[in-house]
């Protein structure tokens, strides 16, 4: 079953027919499908030949129009090579100098750090008073340090005297409840006392002197720890108002500083003293590199001015290209480069130019004019054709 299979697909692939690929450059005129007699097909046909014409002649314009140009280059470099050393030493010192400057140029724009021309034009605008802004800002900042460390301060006094006014409280209450024992005791004492003198029959005048006195001095020593306790906190809290109202006048100066900081931190779009400081420096940094440049680009205009007026008065007729291939002024090897690149391009051009004319265009009239000769019956047709056609793209 598998042989059977093979050989009949063999058999098929005998029957099949093989097509050659066509080569694309070639231009084929195949009149074997072409119905001569009918006029609509004749027509068609000696329409598709001028229209090939007129493809190649556009083409050969385009091509003629850059080969002429391509030939006036290699013709300007002909008058360049041939002047005198002297002559050619000038345009080699303008071709120098507009390579320093484009150097130059080019050094300041792949410069890292660069200010962007919207942050340049900020502090541009700002210009006169971002001295002043930064040493204000500055003062501010050190002016918010003070103010905070005088806050700080503050708090941590008022914090110790509400620990001391606490302290004082718990004394006092400590001092109310020490002498309602000391009271209570001596009290009892003397209950004691007098159950032994009258109950006992006992002699307790030395217990009345005993509990008397240091009943005395107990009430006596609690009176004062508790008088000095009450003075002291007032005290204390006199001291809590006073440390209170200082906070809050500080606290006023902390708000208006903290306003003019956040004002002037939005004025100058920073977000510190020290950024506005590096802002200034790089600014008056780009701001001398935008100099340079631009008296670069005056130089440069006026180099590249000089250098062609030397190139025209040498009579070359596109002086604007050597602006842009000063090197090969300068180096005979770049010269060299570019004459065989323009050599290989005329060639190519030339090659092309010959194509269209002869290959593209020439075929298409030898096969309209074959048309004319083997079918003369048909030849005022086609040559009114031709005539139209000429007529409507002249």
């Amino acid at each position: 079953m598998g042989l059977l299979n093979k050989i009949l697909k063999w058999k098929r692939n005998t029957e099949d027919p093989i097509y050659e690929i066509e080569d694309w450059n070639e231009i084929v005129y195949d009149r074997d499908d072409l119905e001569i007699k009918d006029k609509e097909q004749r027509g068609e046909y000696v329409k598709g030949c001028l229209e090939q014409i007129a493809e190649a002649s556009k083409e050969l314009e385009n091509l003629q129009f850059e080969y002429n140009m391509v030939t006036s280059y290699l013709k300007d470099m002909e008058e360049i090579e041939a002047l005198p050393e002297e002559e050619k030493e000038i345009l080699q010192s303008c071709a120098k100098r507009i390579d320093e400057l484009e150097v130059q140029q080019s050094g300041y724009l792949k410069r890292e750090n660069r200010m962007n021309d919207m942050k340049f034009h900020q502090m541009e605008r700002m210009e006169s008073e971002l001295q002043e802004g930064y040493e204000k800002l500055t003062e501010a900042e050190e002016y918010q340090e003070l103010i905070k460390r005088d806050l700080r301060k503050l708090d941590g006094e008022k914090h110790a005297y509400l620990y001391r006014k606490n302290d004082l409280k718990h004394l006092i209450e400590d001092t109310r409840s020490m002498a309602i024992v000391c009271t209570t005791a001596v009290v009892i004492c003397i209950l004691i006392l007098l159950f032994l003198q009258f109950g006992l029959e006992m002699n307790a005048r030395i217990g009345y002197f005993a509990a008397a006195a240091l009943g005395a001095a107990a009430i006596t020593f609690i009176f004062v720890k508790h008088n000095n306790a009450v003075s002291e906190l007032g005290t204390v809290e006199a001291g809590i108002g006073k440390i209170i109202r200082l906070q809050n006048t500080v606290k006023i100066r902390y708000v208006n500083n903290t306003h003019l900081l956040d004002y002037l931190y939005l004025k100058y779009n920073v977000a510190s003293a020290d950024e506005l400081g590096r802002s200034w420096q790089q600014y008056q940094e780009e701001k001398e590199e935008r100099r340079k440049y631009l008296q670069a680009e005056k130089s440069l205009d006026e180099c590249q001015k000089e250098l062609l007026h030397e190139l025209r008065r040498y009579q070359v007729q596109d002086p604007m290209i050597w602006l842009h291939q000063t090197a090969a002024l300068l180096d005979k090897k770049e010269m060299v480069e570019i004459r065989h690149n323009l050599i290989i391009r005329r060639q190519s051009l030339r090659r092309r130019m010959d194509y269209n004319k002869e290959v593209i265009a020439g075929k298409a009239q030898a096969e309209i004019k074959d048309l004319v000769e083997k079918y003369p019956e048909y030849a005022k047709e086609i040559l009114g054709i031709v005539g139209e056609y000429e007529k409507d793209f002249s």
